[in-house]
């Protein structure tokens, strides 16, 4: 198969494949961004294979940084772009379910994509636009079929994280899985143990935020590979809750969203120590949080502006997005109405601060203070007070 038409992006780093055949070596866009081309989906990354040498190609190119260079792979900064290019490899026997010991580098692009995961993945294509398919990848394409290049088992034991892929790229791709592969994945997932948290929540994160999410959990139901994830052994019947409550088409609108969704659905008492084992950030715990604490303030209230002020706009929609995925009532045009009302959307708009409390009224600071300065907040988001000096020192000698 050839292409007719090569995208902008394998456009602009041609020169770069042009260079290192020049200087005797084969070179080849590879891995997903070929995927996504013959899919007619947008590039994220392009990859280049080479059979030269990391040594070699930092001889070729004249700017270029070590990023993994025990690896193969080196950085080259060229044409206003930065692209990864790595020597053709294999690899020894994993050690730990995900890393291999050693790996080798060889001149056969044949031998470099044998190990990688699967034939949708395993595409080359060379300056010509011709694909190179050695896996019959182009039919499972065709067949919207993901299945692992070579032996299943063999795939999942060297690296269990590709069970994860595998369910993230169903969803992503809108892709099932081929029955073996399907069957290495379930027998597998207990492997998923041995993996480091940060990768799996990679990982699930991006199933989550996939466009056909829903088959993704499905899947993960499927081959069991939930049991083996932080703190979602036996929760079956909470996933398939999940997946009945919510529209068919809703996709969410951003990580914190979905997973606030994940702990809503699984009735998790601690979102925070539950966030804490994905070894997620505590920015994101907040936020995620925050999301969960107005969709159950919204099950038995109305929106007030004291709400929209103390969460935020952008929390309340996400929040009211799930209501409307779960069908019941939203007033997003309220949300809008609300927060226009506001006359400050943070306390740091106030135009007095403690120090002024201190020097032009001569008060102490401590507890009583920060409880002034809590009232007129309060006072002036409700509208009972205007942010302006003279009302607020007015306000305060009242108090």
């Amino acid at each position: 198969m050839k292409l007719e038409t090569m995208p902008s992006d394998f456009q602009k780093a041609l020169p770069l494949l042009n260079k290192i055949k020049e200087a005797g070596f084969e070179a080849y866009f590879v891995g997903g961004s070929v995927r996504d081309v013959l899919l007619g989906r947008d590039i994220h990354d392009v990859d280049i294979a080479t059979s030269s040498y990391p040594e070699e190609t930092k001889r070729i190119f004249e700017r270029t940084v070590d990023i993994g260079i025990e690896h193969g792979t080196v950085l080259v900064l060229e044409n206003g772009g930065e692209y990864e290019i790595t020597t053709f490899r294999t690899e020894d026997v994993y050690v730990d379910y995900r890393r291999p010991q050693s790996v080798s580098f060889v001149r056969s692009l044949e031998e470099d994509l044998k190990r990688r995961d699967f034939t949708v993945n395993a595409f080359a294509l060379d300056e010509n636009g011709k694909v190179i398919d050695l896996f019959n990848g182009l039919t499972d394409l065709d067949n919207k079929l993901l299945r692992a290049v070579g032996q299943p088992e063999e795939r999942f034991n060297e690296d269990a994280l590709r069970i994860m892929r595998g369910l993230r790229f169903a969803a992503t791709l809108n892709f099932d899985i081929e029955r073996a592969t399907f069957q290495a994945m379930t027998t597998h997932a207990p492997l998923l143990e041995k993996i480091s948290i940060e990768r799996s929540f990679i990982e699930f994160d991006k199933l989550l935020m996939a466009p056909h999410w829903r088959k993704g959990i499905e899947a993960l139901q499927a081959t069991k590979a939930y049991q083996y994830l932080p703190d979602l052994a036996d929760t079956f019947e909470k996933w398939q809750s999940l997946l009945d409550k919510m529209s068919e088409d809703f996709v969410f609108t951003s990580s914190e969203q979905a997973w606030a969704t994940l702990i809503l659905a699984l009735a998790i008492r601690e979102p925070k120590h539950f966030l804490k084992k994905w070894k997620t950030s505590v920015n994101f715990q907040k936020d995620v949080e925050r999301i969960v604490q107005v969709f159950n303030y919204r099950l038995n209230n109305e929106l007030t502006k004291e709400q929209v002020y103390a969460y935020g706009k952008k929390v309340i929609v996400l929040a009211e997005e799930l209501r409307q995925a779960q069908g019941l009532p939203v007033d997003f045009a309220k949300i809008e109405s609300l927060d226009q009302e506001l006359v400050i959307h943070d306390k740091h708009e106030i135009v007095v601060n403690g120090g002024m409390l201190i020097k032009e009224l001569g008060l102490k600071p401590g507890p009583d203070m920060g409880r002034l300065l809590t009232a007129v907040e309060k006072a002036i988001v409700i509208g009972d007070l205007a942010n302006e000096k003279k009302a607020i020192f007015d306000f305060i000698e009242q108090l």
